[in-house]
């Protein structure tokens, strides 16, 4: 998603992209039915589901693996060798799982916040449910002649045909499949970068509304193991990043923030995917780890420096582990939702900026 596609031999390629290459999703290149996925060895990716399991039956925990004490609620672990790295499993509940994962189709992509549909077909409104209604985002010209400026607006799918072949436009479905990332609060401006990370910068000068009330107390809450005590954290910027079959979040730091002392809050919503963090360099070795849906990442202080990317996430049945999800939106009126989440991957990560 984010990630380069420059072709490397191996032994030019730095720990991390090597690791990277080792979890992303290839094909079998000889397959002559459907295509088929290469087999990947995941044997070395840290579980955090099967070590709090370990850790309640028998109380062993692998070595390098720290439980947290705290007065949080949930068991929060840490890794000996990357202070600042909080690992919360199954934080939150399928409720809140089914609720976040509704925010971010329906509100979160909505107007002032910006996506990564914005530079090129503007503010979007209510994609989700055009998308539901199967409608049409057309190409206007616009009644002012200024550069040949273009608008777009969503139109019923009768009235495309009515406008003729030259008239441009694309199904809301396709751009709701095609939306990476939307930000809330504070926005991060990549207006000169496209869909990389590569010039951000937050600017206080576009429109923007405040982090939701809920997600707020929300990350309030999930933030608590890593904040001193007595102090509360302050969500003043969110960024989801919507993944599809493919989709990857190449390496990379958060280090747009003032204060790295407190946490960044990352929640997992849909299927499963593979976390690397690695260490304060692109040569040092990542840690693989399975993000599943619910769980909750803190990076602080030192994990700040490290850098952290997504290589692949699971769309098929075995791997996915949505079974939670799909019967929690097993009802009718969640069809739509249903359907998103099954070849998807949510995560919400909010930051205090100042």
């Amino acid at each position: 998603m984010y990630g380069s596609n420059e072709v490397l031999d191996d032994s030019e390629r730095t720990a991390f992209r090597r690791a990277e290459k080792q979890y992303k999703l290839y094909y079998e290149s000889n397959s002559k039915k459907k295509k088929q996925p290469k087999h990947v060895d995941l044997s070395d990716a840290l579980d955090f589901k099967n070590i709090l399991e370990s850790s309640n039956n028998n109380r062993e925990i692998p070595p390098g693996i720290v439980p947290l004490s705290s007065d949080f609620g949930h068991p929060v672990f840490g890794l000996e060798n990357r202070p600042g790295f909080y690992f919360i499993p199954g934080a939150l509940s399928i409720e809140e799982q089914c609720g976040w994962i509704k925010e971010s189709l329906i509100s979160f992509p909505q107007p002032p916040n910006r996506t990564n549909h914005n530079a090129f077909y503007g503010p979007i409104h209510d994609l989700f449910v055009a998308a539901k209604e199967k409608k049409f985002l057309v190409e206007e010209e616009s009644s002012e002649d200024v550069d040949d400026v273009k608008e777009w607006k969503l139109v019923e799918e009768h009235q495309v045909s009515s406008r003729g072949k030259a008239c441009k436009s694309v199904p809301a479905s396709v751009l709701l499949r095609k939306l990476r990332w939307s930000t809330l609060g504070l926005q991060f401006d990549w207006s000169k970068a496209g869909h990389h990370f590569s010039i951000r910068n937050y600017n206080v000068s576009l429109p923007h509304n405040k982090i939701p009330d809920a997600l707020s107390e929300q990350a309030k809450r999930m933030a608590a193991p890593a904040m001193p005590n007595g102090e509360e954290f302050k969500p003043e910027a969110a960024i989801v990043n919507y993944f599809g079959l493919g989709d990857t979040l190449g390496g990379h730091l958060d280090d747009m923030e003032k204060d790295w002392s407190r946490p960044i809050v990352s929640m997992s919503l849909g299927c499963k995917a593979i976390f690397l963090l690695g260490g304060k360099s692109r040569e040092d070795p990542p840690l693989a780890m399975f993000l599943r849906s619910g769980d909750v990442v803190l990076m602080a202080g030192e994990a700040r420096e490290c850098y952290h990317g997504v290589p692949r996430i699971f769309t098929d049945k075995e791997n996915a582990e949505i079974s939670a999800l799909e019967l929690q939106f097993s009802q009718e009126e969640d069809y739509y939702f249903l359907e998103y989440i099954k070849t998807s991957r949510i995560n919400i990560n909010i930051r205090q900026v100042f």
